[in-house]
């Protein structure tokens, strides 16, 4: 049954090995590399279903020996133990929605053959009102996870992410911002305790893992420390009647960057209960002309309309918010309304995780404004934006309780003294995906990020592990390298600032043989993966 001798086109003698001993340890949901396109038993639909960068679902990215898809805690372990016992790397799928493909491929040339873990199975979500409490499995997306919520409770919500396919222990991993941050802090901010499975099969809650894990998994990026197995999350109360809006403001280079200006003054003070993000990007062109410019307003007001109004009344009148802008809904509501997804997205449909959300090729960056961006620099940027109408920014706010909870609470150190965030993005879809084309897009994107170097955070120039940048450098060869820690650190003081050197020394604790890695992950020391190598090939 098992006996094919080709790994995705590479020879490997442990490729029917890995096939027995899932079998062997209760797996009953997995499929094995074909040797082409022509068979797979659904290994390329079940491949591509939640690779949503299609930057990395092409024919030509290295694909894995085999997907597994685990039904249960048990066969989770199983599936880490049967990896153990070969040569092979493990990647740890969620949502897919990792922005360089490490959850899904290897971009490295080389390397030992890999192994997807998909967690789509294990996405169960148990909510528990009295305690305020939830525990969500590693599988389940932020829409199951908020429709579940909503189902049990009309007063509680999470703090995390809008968009509803993206997985909830990925986003949770990397810090998890969302409109709700500036009054509850990051999802990670409010997790209770996790049931973490690690490199060797062994399964641990809060009090078993150490204080030190759970500091470093609530922040400290996915696909580093094992697989988490469940989040145990906080509720937080919200109330009945919420307030959004999403206004559009088109106009010329120096309008828009007067209220991008005004907007960055007024979105990190205003009061907790209030999240107002920009967007900027090309406007819809009029009469066969050109493209413009505009600034989209994104508001979410934990309140009614009429309070949201008097507030952006006095301190934001240029944006004209008027109360025929605003919709009162439940909260619920809300996560429909911000998710991109269409007028015909139902609250029913948070729990297809492929549903919603258009899959394209795109790449992206970050950073962190600490100081408002002086005119010049708005104009630059509104310059860049005109000049590729592919490409945006989105400006999240932060203040409130992002200033409040210390930069070493959690793994995730971006608090006090951020204004707001940058992503930087720049889209396209298949008819654009020849060389030529993508290649001036991806140019056009790293020269924008450029030109904006004098208006960032610097030393470091700080950056969103969740919108993992290959950009910042990678590893290869991470196992054989006695620097590997301070080559790692040019990307790891981006994403963590002064926390990444006690992020190798919880690697350290609970993966010291860096079992799980990818090109950006957060290396152990390396003089104790070479004086335990000979204890790693008696353990296997």
């Amino acid at each position: 049954m098992f006996s094919r001798r080709v790994v995705c086109g590479k020879e490997d003698a442990g490729f029917e090995d890995i096939g027995a001993c899932l079998v062997d340890g209760g797996v009953k949901s997995f499929v094995l590399c074909p040797e082409s396109d022509g068979g797979g038993g659904g290994y390329f639909e079940l491949l591509r279903s939640s690779a949503h960068n299609l930057r990395y679902a092409a024919s030509s990215s290295r694909k894995p020996a085999a997907i597994i898809t685990p039904e249960s805690k048990e066969e989770l372990v199983s599936s880490v133990v049967c990896c153990r016992k070969g040569s092979w790397e493990i990647r740890v799928r969620c949502g897919g929605h990792s922005y360089e493909g490490t959850s899904f491929t290897a971009a490295a040339a080389g390397g030992n053959p890999f192994v997807i873990i998909d967690m789509a199975k294990l996405d169960g979500v148990s909510v528990d009102v009295d305690s305020g409490t939830a525990w969500v499995e590693g599988g389940a997306t932020l829409g199951q996870t908020y429709h579940a919520i909503s189902a049990a409770s009309a007063a509680h919500a999470f703090s995390a992410g809008s968009c509803p396919t993206v997985g909830a222990s990925g986003h949770i991993a990397g810090g998890g911002f969302g409109l709700l941050s500036r009054k509850y802090g990051l999802a990670a901010d409010n997790v209770l305790d996790a049931v973490l499975i690690t490199a060797d099969g062994e399964t641990l809650d809060r009090k078993a893992m150490g204080e030190e894990t759970f500091w470093a998994i609530r922040g400290g990026g996915g696909g580093n420390w094992g697989i988490i197995y469940a989040w145990k999350i906080q509720l937080l109360p919200v109330p009945k009647t919420v307030t959004c809006f999403i206004v559009s403001r088109p106009g010329t280079k120096q309008s828009v960057s007067n209220l991008i200006n005004q907007w960055q003054h007024v979105a990190p003070k205003q009061t907790d209960d209030f999240y107002l993000s920009a967007f900027i990007g090309a406007a819809l062109p009029e009469n066969n002309n050109s493209p413009g410019i505009s600034a989209t307003f994104k508001g979410f007001f934990l309140g009614p309309t009429t309070a949201a109004l008097s507030i952006l009344n006095q301190s934001f009148p240029e944006l004209t918010i008027r109360e025929q802008d605003c919709r009162e809904m439940t909260w619920i509501d809300s996560i429909l309304f911000f998710s991109g997804s269409g007028d015909n997205f139902t609250i029913s449909d948070l729990t297809n995780r492929h549903s919603g959300v258009e899959k394209l090729y795109f790449k992206a960056k970050s950073d962190y404004v600490k100081a408002p961006i002086p005119l010049a620099g708005l104009h630059a940027a509104v310059d860049a934006l005109e000049n590729e109408p592919k490409g945006y920014v989105i400006l999240d706010p932060y203040g409130g309780a992002m200033d409040r909870i210390s930069s070493d609470a959690i793994a995730f150190p971006h608090r006090k003294g951020n204004l707001f965030s940058i992503q930087y993005l720049v889209e396209w879809r298949e008819e654009d995906d020849d060389r030529r084309k993508s290649e001036k897009l991806m140019e056009w994107i790293r020269g924008f990020y450029e030109e904006m170097t004098p208006y960032v955070s610097s030393s470091p120039r700080a950056a969103y592990v969740n919108y993992i940048d290959f950009d910042l450098g990678i590893l290869e060869n991470i196992m054989d390298d006695d620097d590997v820690v301070e080559k790692s650190r040019g990307w790891g003081e981006k994403y963590f600032l002064k926390n990444y050197d006690r992020l190798v020394r919880a690697k350290t604790m609970i993966d010291p043989f860096n079992v799980f890695r990818h090109e950006q992950s957060i290396p152990p020391l390396p003089a104790v993966v070479h004086e335990n190598s000979a204890a790693l090939l008696n353990h296997l």
